[in-house]
């Protein structure tokens, strides 16, 4: 890495919790951060996905090459609950060099769906379950966090602030062609919310940020299979390909680093150009 390159976008020696760290885009930024040199820690409510995790960062990563030993961990946790979230912050402390978290990602999510002229008696269980994990827990979580991350006195470097950044997705932007109300307006609430708590907490030397990815192969995104194909999703994108881990780790990273440190209460869409290259057809082919 040159000088420059490493000095601004280096999270070396960083320590960074990651929910929903499991699988999916949670799993992605781990062995993106872990590779970077960060001390990573994930967290799910599953053990063994989270050992799969570990398994597989472990396996994959070229620790010859490292230039520092970074440490890997995981905590077992269910972020849908105030009481959850309280007590991951309590499980990690042990796990903070010095009793600092550099890097919150809000990362965990769930996804529910069904169409408005259908009568399951599923959907209060579903928007509760969708908004608890997706959007009560980022606020939950974040708040509990807190004394692990505010700066102040002569502790504090305004070059090198603490880090929230939550997954919000370009659904909560635009809402998608499936009837996943509950999961667009969950979404559109992460990336308000966002907003709020850059507020909140820039006296605290804080910078709260949102990723709002595109589309992006995973477990969950293989539910959209029943409207349509990836294939599809890929060829109504302008930069024509479906995202993956490395476009959502580079993100996450510049807003982690040095080169992010002055970006507080963005939203920053990784979506091949889904929101910002997106153009209002003036004509339409016919059937």
């Amino acid at each position: 890495m040159s000088s420059i390159a490493s000095r601004l976008f280096s999270v070396a020696n960083r320590t960074v919790l990651i929910t929903g760290g499991g699988r999916g885009i949670g799993s992605m930024l781990a062995q993106g951060y872990y590779e970077a040199g960060a001390n990573v820690i994930v967290t799910s409510r599953t053990e063994d996905s989270l050992k799969e995790t570990m398994d597989t960062i472990l396996k994959n990563s070229p620790s010859q090459s490292m230039e520092v030993t970074p440490s890997l961990s995981y905590v077992v946790s269910d972020v849908s609950t105030r009481e959850g979230c309280e007590k991951l912050a309590s499980d990690i402390g042990p796990l903070l060099p010095d009793g600092r978290l550099d890097v919150l990602i809000n990362n965990a999510g769930n996804a529910w769906g069904e169409p408005l002229e259908r009568e399951s008696g599923k959907m209060n269980w579903g928007w509760d379950k969708v908004l608890d994990l997706n959007l009560k827990g980022v606020f939950y979580l974040s708040r509990a966090c807190l004394p692990y991350m505010k700066q102040g006195g002569e502790t504090m470097d305004r070059y090198d602030p603490s880090r929230i950044i939550n997954v919000g997705s370009v659904v909560g932007l635009m809402p998608q062609d499936a009837p996943t109300h509950a999961y667009d307006v969950s979404k559109a609430g992460v990336h308000h919310l966002t907003k709020k708590l850059s507020g909140d907490l820039a006296p605290y030397n804080i910078t709260v940020n949102a990723l709002a990815p595109g589309f992006v192969p995973s477990r969950m995104t293989e539910g959209l299979k029943s409207y349509t194909t990836f294939d599809d999703i890929a060829k109504n994108t302008p930069l024509q390909r479906l995202g993956d881990g490395d476009d959502m780790t580079g993100a996450c990273i510049y807003l982690s680093s040095r080169a992010g440190s002055y970006v507080t209460g963005v939203i920053l869409n990784v979506d091949g150009g889904t929101i910002g290259a997106s153009k209002i057809p003036l004509s339409f082919e016919e059937d």
